[in-house]
């Protein structure tokens, strides 16, 4: 199986590169994100302690991020591979999705980052916030967000570079332009 992992800070482009690999390399595919929105406007028990957290800021808790994504990896039956989107967040994340896929015989075959300078991921969040009407998408929990992804998450950059399977990829410009690196890198993993 192809499996990436597409990383970023909040605001990086990675729904929207998301969209594109899973186009291109046929992938299934797992956001957090869109799995957090839909328990939350499902109005669940889960839905509504997540909402807490990510009202704040703040990240979900690690059990309840990864029994979602276990219960969505033992739905995709025949899948070519997944791309992993706002998962991991943190390495206990990272080690327990390297756990998860081990039982399936699978594993990371890439992860991608999207590197993308403070100033403009703030600049892409408040836009996004004027449209989505994203609760989280105003700037004092934009730079909280980013504050937690630097201290919590980054981390993680380190536990793939030591995997081996680590490739950074700029994320300012063309749409188009920083899907064609995502590409070669994935190429590259296959």
């Amino acid at each position: 199986m192809l499996n990436v992992v597409i990383f970023g800070p909040p605001g990086s482009g990675k729904g929207t590169q998301s969209e594109n690999i899973i186009e291109k390399f046929n992938l299934a595919h797992i956001s957090t994100g869109d799995l957090l929105r839909a328990e939350i406007s499902g109005h669940t028990q889960l839905g509504t302690i997540a909402k807490s957290f990510i009202d704040k800021g703040e990240l979900v808790p690690d059990e309840t991020i990864i029994g979602m994504i276990d219960n969505k990896i033992e739905s995709l039956v025949g899948a070519k591979g997944v791309i992993f989107d706002g998962f991991p967040r943190t390495v206990a994340q990272a080690e327990a999705l390297e756990e998860l896929l081990a039982e399936h015989n699978s594993k990371v075959s890439v992860m991608v980052n999207l590197e993308v300078p403070k100033e403009e991921l703030v600049e892409r969040l408040l836009k996004r916030g004027e449209t989505s009407g994203r609760s989280d998408d105003n700037l004092e929990t934009i730079e909280k967000r980013i504050s937690v992804y630097e201290s919590q998450t980054s981390p993680v950059i380190d536990f793939y570079k030591a995997k081996k399977v680590y490739k950074a990829i700029q994320g300012v410009g063309s749409v188009d332009g920083i899907f064609e690196s995502i590409s070669v890198a994935i190429e590259g993993a296959k």
